[in-house]
């Protein structure tokens, strides 16, 4: 890992943002941003914020961007707002309003290559 970025407290559930999550594993950067920037999802917008962030702490490390891949994205659940709302019947039910914290780690493409073969 040469860079991470966090981002807490989005307010959208992490089901929402996971469905975009599972397209940039593995990818570059440079992709990454254009796949995001046409994707239809409330998600990418929060996940580009996310990646310039993390693109930006890497390049104040001293690491070019076009090197740099997404070795890591996650999107957990955080505090969960609790609403309430009239029911039939007098009654009320509980409305959920989700929130969650997404974590972008960036690696390079030969400091993985080294990792792999200091095995060897």
């Amino acid at each position: 890992m040469i860079a991470k970025a966090k981002a807490k407290y989005l307010r959208i559930s992490p089901q929402k943002i996971r469905l975009v999550t599972v397209l940039l594993k593995g990818m570059s950067t440079e992709k990454a941003l254009a796949v995001l920037k046409s994707m239809n999802k409330k998600g990418a917008v929060y996940l580009e914020k996310v990646l310039h962030s993390a693109i930006a702490n890497a390049k104040n490390r001293g690491f070019k961007e076009d090197k740099l891949f997404i070795s890591k994205v996650t999107a957990d659940p955080g505090p969960v707002l609790k609403r309430y709302r009239a029911a039939s019947f007098g009654r009320a039910t509980t409305i959920r309003k989700r929130t969650s914290h997404v974590l972008v780690e960036l690696d390079t493409k030969e400091e993985t290559l080294s990792k792999t073969n200091k095995g060897r």
